[in-house]
């Protein structure tokens, strides 16, 4: 535990330390270590000097790490795991060990940019993500400030890695705020409601993957969820029965669905009470435009899917730019597309179908994985669930799940599963095969790297 004073007497300590290892105005710090105190105590410490800080996972194979920091030619470098980079090391010792340097306050200075981020998407090559307005560490308030939580300090938990947009940001806007943290290590489901219900946690943002395995926990029913203002999901399509689940559990005014990028190109949110009217929506546009465009640039009637664009009407200028990557897709106007697809309803709604790069076009016919993997993870059996494209010579491609089971898994459950997605899904959006596996590669963010997974699957030369 660290009370604001620790806080900042700490953070003014390895701030000592890393300007003595070079770092000052306009520096690169990247950051390759687990959730920890120390991480945050390097962040603040970073901005204290006027550096920029980039987040990297600390286990980044050497391939996507080598470019990474290619990319961003760090001054210095604080990792635990790390015994070579183009930078000099910071080790975790050392950060810890700063505890006896003076505690000197530093004159005010502001980094420019103040933050990046990694992404690589689901595909393609890594890339850095630059906010380049001034001074901006933090995009805005943190959940307890944008619904006006009425009950003075809130507590939020960050469940999420701090490599990722969802662990970063939502941690330093609560400290900016004012408000608690409690920072899990990794997540784990059962530890989350533990935390939940000692800490009397008020708000917390999860991926769905992270919903659905505290749904999954046997003895959900009879937990203390009551503490909770607020559930922020995002990251990905939920499934709506999962979405049921947690509005029975805290209630529909305290579950928000949003939609969002680390880009920050547009966002839309929507509370589980507007959702039980719309199932399946992510809400409207929130703090930003959106529109859907067909692949010529045309803008799309209500119904029609097309591509996302969007724009924070909240920040002015430029609200990121690539390292690493081409620009994204602009309108002439300056709206932003980072390839996911969906359509808005009449009432301006937003429904998300799935990201371009992940679509499976089976037999001429659009298959989006994420409504086909919430159907199977809606499966007593199923635990988690992955759907992929692979090469067919009679459909071009055909819809492969793959399935990590419950309790083991019988011969006849990829049968048993292809029945029960029949009951529920058009025929083309069968899986026309099922893989029954121990894991799936998921990230401590919830993420697959779905173009992995066909690699591996696929012939070699398809």
């Amino acid at each position: 535990a660290l009370g604001w004073a620790a806080l900042e007497r700490r953070s003014l300590q390895v701030a000592d330390l890393l300007a003595e290892r070079g770092l000052g105005q306009g520096s690169m710090l990247v950051l390759a270590l687990r959730n920890s105190p120390e991480h945050v105590l390097c962040t603040l410490a970073a901005w204290k000097l006027g550096a920029c800080v980039l987040p990297l996972r600390w286990d980044l194979p050497e391939w996507e790490r080598s470019r990474l920091l290619e990319l961003a030619r760090p001054t210095l470098l604080v990792s635990s795991e790390w015994r070579e980079a183009p930078a000099p090391i910071v080790s975790l010792d050392d950060v810890r060990a700063s505890s006896s340097r003076p505690a000197t306050p530093l004159p005010d200075r502001v980094a420019e940019p103040a933050r990046m981020l990694a992404s690589s998407g689901s595909t393609g090559t890594p890339k850095l993500i630059v906010k380049p307005n001034r001074g901006e560490a933090v995009p805005g308030p943190s959940m307890a400030r944008a619904v006006e939580f009425p009950e003075g300090k809130a507590t939020e938990l960050i469940p999420a890695p701090l490599y990722h947009t969802n662990g970063f940001m939502q941690l330093h806007s609560v400290l900016f705020g004012g408000d608690r943290v409690v920072l899990m290590e990794r997540f784990d489901a059962a530890r989350a409601v533990d935390l939940i219900e000692r800490h009397h946690v008020h708000f917390v943002t999860m991926v769905p993957t992270m919903l659905l395995r505290i749904a999954r926990l046997p003895d959900i029913e009879q937990r203390d969820l009551s503490s909770l203002q607020g559930v922020l999901q995002g990251g990905a399509s939920c499934p709506d029965w999962l979405v049921r689940a947690w509005i029975r559990w805290v209630g529909g005014d305290h579950l928000h669905m949003s939609y969002g990028s680390s880009e920050g190109a547009g966002a839309a949110r929507i509370s589980g009470t507007e959702w039980l009217e719309r199932p399946g929506s992510v809400g409207r546009s929130w703090d930003s435009e959106l529109r859907i465009l067909d692949a010529q640039g045309r803008e799309l009637p209500p119904g029609e899917i097309g591509e996302i664009f969007g724009r924070s009407t909240r920040v002015e200028g430029p609200s990121f730019a690539y390292l690493g990557a081409p620009d994204a897709r602009r309108t002439p106007d300056g709206l932003i597309s980072v390839g996911d697809l969906g359509w808005l309803d009449a009432d301006g709604y937003l429904y998300i179908a799935d990201r371009r790069v992940d679509m499976v076009i089976t037999g001429g016919a659009n298959v989006f994985p994420a409504e086909i993997e919430s159907v199977l993870v809606e499966h007593p059996a199923v635990f988690d669930a992955a759907v992929i494209g692979l090469p067919d010579p009679e459909w071009g491609q055909r819809v492969h799940a793959i399935v990590h089971p419950r309790d083991g898994a019988t011969e006849a459950l990829g049968e048993e599963l292809r029945a029960y997605c029949r009951e529920r899904l058009a025929a083309y959006k069968v899986p026309k095969s099922v893989e029954i596996v121990d894991a799936l590669p998921r990230t401590d963010a919830g993420k697959l790297n779905r173009s992995a997974l066909v690699q591996a699957r696929a012939p070699a030369g398809a």
